[in-house]
């Protein structure tokens, strides 16, 4: 019986909870050390564990033919959308209003859809510190600071564990080991390319070896990944697919001029009125080099009325990738003072260069702007010299706005430059107290995150009105020069325009995390031939979070978005203690319990129980009972920024009105739209809604309960067999409970309800006020413990692997996930559109996803198929800034994302060319070059790159070196 539970725990601890390619199948039965799995603090030897446990080794992550930890943990069945370099988003997009600010060429994991601020990482049982990247105070590790040539293995628990590690533990912990016990020399290089470009080069050197009581592993690598341009691509070549320029920028290089003139009659077009309704609204002539300005009929002189075809078409300019270069120094250290203390070290330098590209930076000024800053109330003069219209342009009077692209100034580029250093010092050993063995370790942490992010090419907006200020005033101060918005690309701005208001804008961000924590572990006594276990510690962490955006951000002179400064620190002080009986020969039940004390909002108790029920060789059933908690961070707590936010007006959708009151006031969306004071023929001036968001000081801990219920079952029939010598199942259901989930309102959801409500509800329509012209005024959208999010699904794992049959093994491994349900629901009753089956904010939620590996292994040669699957998804055309465009032209108006599935291989050969240590590999990843299916609500590109691949093949070699 024991040999038996052996061999299904060393089959299972292989094959369970496999969701990425290339996965590992069942392996003979080994005898098994104690050891500390991920999940518990009791050491043990039997790795089917009350919990659902995925361990991922380094032949296994080399076959997924991918260079980042993170990519790696993206492709889990159990994932869901999560920053990678797929994602440009910078500060062209303002701030989430998570305070964590972009994450510009990080990496981060999400489980279960639930966000990467409710995933633990630890390195080697120990938390990482969580990232910076310059725009925020995240609550988020950054996986790209972890180079993945230190990586011994990967273990994934996807389960609560905050009665085991604290805060944070509610999806699940992501521990990566690092190698410690290393021989020899190993180089590694790398060198793969779409078939776009974005060549991905990787090369590191690692060193390890030691005496009797001494081993050290060093390691140093170099990363480097180029860049592919949105424009090589036709579905990101537009900024909505099958859109064309209806979905461009209204600020436009020939400039956008919207006002009144006050000698006009009243009535008559360009006369001012309360409603704004006849305000001009026009683009200057292409072509033209000097504006000719007719009142009475601007069609006369070089002017136009503003269409849809006068838009700006800003996609080209972003990345498809984004760069990046990272560069690592790792060395771990184990030294044996005595038989039974060994003293450990561990060290780590990894600088990233990362950037992101944005089209040429607009220039909004007027009231219609709304940007709720300086932009909305400037002037400009009738003495501006370039002026055509002759009157003065005042906010509140006769303004709209203008808007001008000047694509003569290059494009906004971001330029992000990250440190991270981490040192850990401490002890560990055993004991005996008779026939009882004890093991105990004690940590000293200290871990920085720091970065620096260069914003090129944005600009000073209190010059800007200098500049189009009275010349007088302007001539005063030394470099102003009069800025001229009103020429267009025939009369560009001049270089001293240029100089005088263009900056070069700096931000920086730190985080720094100190902990101190002690753990011991043991037997307790005896049932039955098994003992009692348990495991006992304290820890203390110290918590320390800076976020410096540029002065001009902080005073608001900056055209890019608004964000104040953090500086802010708490601690946390924790004690916990975990148990597990063998109460019968065949069953196992375990308990923890753990108290965190808070500096911030006090003080924390949670537990977890879990039980391993064997009842027949063949067969063990497991399941957990968890309870979590997340406490807020400090982004959470106290950032304070401006998002812009892509929000359909449903009162005025580009290019489609809604209110015309000539004819009477139907009923519905027209009546609730005319409540709120949206004049006729009104069309939304931006749909990038700037949103003031940030955090909030008197936020409490998210809490969550959550269970999980799995069967494993490697049955002795299929062993050692003609057609098979193992062969393993797995079924696990999970569901996850959080409230008081730390949220802001789905803006959008809530615009749409408002108005459902008729537009004048004080519970939905709070935060939304209009301007004269009927254009949003920017809403407020903090932090607050809004949601109630509850999801859950089933995993099915399938694993077997064939004998040798002379011309090699077969192995295939199938993981697939299906989630039930997903709903968040806030405190006001309204449902987030976030949902199984749909496509939302860059994030879709598919009801199934699939992994199938099949491997074939003889010698010293070796391959490997795997096919990823993601099941169709649906988005709301209605969330699109254009709805009438192929793929939504139906009666639901919805677009389908259908199933796309993604096949990957790789051909490995070992002491190739007869050269012992030498392994060359050769693979592409997406090999039939599929394409990610059209997402029309998506903000950047036409896909959602959180979900999906690039677009076309990723082709790679490898060589590995060791002697």
């Amino acid at each position: 019986m024991k040999a038996r539970r052996k061999k299904l725990a060393s089959a299972i601890q292989i094959a369970v909870f496999l969701a990425i390619p290339a996965v590992a199948v069942a392996q003979e039965a080994t005898t098994l050390d104690t050891v500390t799995v991920t999940g518990s603090r009791i050491k043990q030897t039997n790795a089917v564990t009350a919990q659902p446990v995925f361990v991922l080794d380094r032949e296994k992550i080399a076959q997924t033919g991918v260079q980042s930890v993170g990519e790696i943990l993206q492709q889990l069945t159990a994932g869901g959308k999560a920053l990678n370099a797929k994602f440009n988003s910078s500060g062209n997009f303002g701030y989430p209003s998570d305070g964590g600010g972009i994450g510009a060429g990080s990496a981060q994991v999400d489980l279960r859809h639930l966000g990467s601020q409710r995933v633990l990482v630890l390195v080697d049982g120990i938390r990482w510190v969580n990232e910076s990247s310059a725009s925020g105070v995240s609550g988020s590790a950054d996986l790209n600071t972890i180079p993945l040539s230190i990586v011994d293995r990967i273990e994934v628990l996807e389960d609560g564990a905050s009665a085991i590690y604290g805060s944070d533990a509610i999806a699940g912990v992501v521990n990566i080991i690092t190698r410690k016990k290393f021989e020899g020399v190993e180089v590694h290089t790398y060198y793969g390319e779409y078939s776009r470009g974005g060549e991905t080069t990787e090369a590191s050197l690692t060193l390890g070896g030691g005496g009797e009581r001494f081993n050290g592993v060093f390691s140093a690598s170099y990363y480097e990944q180029k860049r592919i341009s949105a424009a090589d691509w036709e579905q990101s070549a537009w900024p909505e697919p099958g859109a064309g320029l209806a979905a461009g920028s209204s600020a436009i290089p020939q400039g956008r001029f919207t006002f009144c003139d006050p000698a006009r009659p009243v009535g008559s077009y360009g006369s001012c009125t309360p409603s704004e309704e006849f305000f001009y609204d026009l683009a200057l002539d292409d072509g033209t080099t000097t504006p000719v300005w007719n009142p009475a009929d601007p069609s006369a002189g070089t002017y136009h009325d503003f269409t849809g075809a006068d838009r700006f078409n800003f996609a080209p300019y972003n990345l498809l990738l984004t760069p990046s270069k990272r560069k690592s120094m790792f060395g771990s250290v184990n030294v044996d003072l005595t038989d039974n203390v060994r003293l450990h070290a561990k060290m780590l330098y990894n600088n990233r260069q990362s950037a992101n590209q944005a089209a040429p930076e607009p220039i909004f000024v007027g009231p219609y702007a709304g940007t709720g800053g300086i932009a909305d109330t400037i002037m400009i003069s009738a003495a501006n010299p370039y002026n055509p219209f002759g009157i003065d342009l005042i906010p509140g009077q006769n303004f709209g706005w203008i808007t001008k692209r000047p694509v003569e100034v290059g494009p906004r580029i971001f330029n992000q430059d990250v440190d991270t250093t981490y040192f850990n010092l401490g002890l560990d050993g055993v004991f005996n107290l008779g026939d009882r063995s004890f093991s105990w370790d004690a940590n000293y942490v200290h871990a920085e995150n720091k970065a620096e992010q260069v914003f090129l090419n944005g600009y000073n907006m209190a010059n800007i009105a200098l500049a189009l200020g009275d010349p007088t005033v302007c001539a005063a101060v030394p470099g102003c020069v009069p800025l001229d918005l009103f020429g267009g690309q025939g009369r560009p701005m001049t270089q001293e325009m240029i100089d005088w208001i263009r900056t070069r804008q700096i931000d920086s961000s730190k985080q720094v995390l100190d902990i101190a924590s002690a753990n011991l572990t043991g037997d307790l006594f005896g049932i039955g031939d098994r003992m009692a276990q348990f495991a006992a510690g304290v820890e203390h962490r110290r918590y320390k979070g800076e976020f410096n955006p540029d002065p001009l951000r902080q005073t608001g002179e900056s055209q890019d978005s608004f964000a104040a400064p953090v500086s802010a620190d708490y601690d946390v002080s924790e004690v916990y203690t975990e148990f597990n009986f063998p109460v019968l020969a065949s069953l196992d039940l375990s308990a923890a319990v753990r108290f965190s004390d808070y500096s911030t909002f006090g003080s924390e108790t949670t537990g977890k129980l879990g039980f391993r029920f064997q009842p027949v060789e063949d067969l063990v059933f497991r399941g957990t009972y968890s309870q979590g908690f997340r406490a807020p961070n400090l982004g959470e707590l106290y950032g304070l920024t401006q998002f812009g936010a892509t929000l359909v007006d449903p009162c005025g959708p580009t290019g489609s009105p809604v209110v015309d009151t000539t004819d009477g006031v139907s009923a519905g969306l027209e009546a609730a739209c005319v409540a709120q004071g949206v004049p006729n023929n009104f069309e939304q001036a931006n749909t990038q809604i700037t949103t003031f968001t940030g955090g909030n000081p008197d936020l409490s801990p998210e809490k969550s309960d959550s269970y999980t219920v799995g069967v494993v079952y490697s049955p002795g029939w299929a062993e050692r067999l003609s057609w098979s010598d193992k062969l393993d199942f797995e079924l696990s259901y999970y569901h996850h409970k959080i409230d008081d989930a730390i949220a802001p309102r789905d803006i959008q959801a809530l615009l749409n309800a408002c108005l459902a409500a008729g537009g004048q509800d004080p519970a939905l329509c709070s935060p939304f006020t209009r301007g004269s012209s009927g254009n949003l005024n920017p809403p407020e959208n903090f932090l607050d413990n809004l949601a109630t999010i509850e999801t859950d699904g089933l995993d099915v794992k399938v694993n077997w692997a064939s004998p040798d049959w002379g011309w090699g093994v077969l192995t295939a491994a199938l993981q697939a996930t299906t989630v039930f349900n997903y709903e968040a629901v806030d405190i006001d009753g309204n449902r987030s559109q976030r949902q199984v089956g749909w496509e939302v904010s860059d994030s879709a939620i598919p009801r199934w996803q699939g992994n199938l590996q099949l491997g074939w292994k003889r010698g010293n040669f070796d391959a490997t198929w795997n096919v990823r699957y993601i099941s169709a998804v649906k988005e709301d055309c209605g969330n699109a800034v254009i709805s009438a465009v192929p793929g939504c032209l139906n009666d639901e108006g919805v677009n389908t994302l259908g199933s796309t599935t993604y096949n990957d291989v790789q051909f490995g050969w070992k002491d190739a060319f007869a050269l012992n240590g030498l392994k060359l590999s050769l693979g592409a990843n997406n090999v039939f070059g599929k394409e990610p299916p059209v997402c029309v609500t998506c903000s950047l590109n036409g896909y959602d790159a959180g979900t999906y691949d690039l677009p076309g093949a990723f082709w790679y070699v490898s060589a590995d070196y060791r002697f």
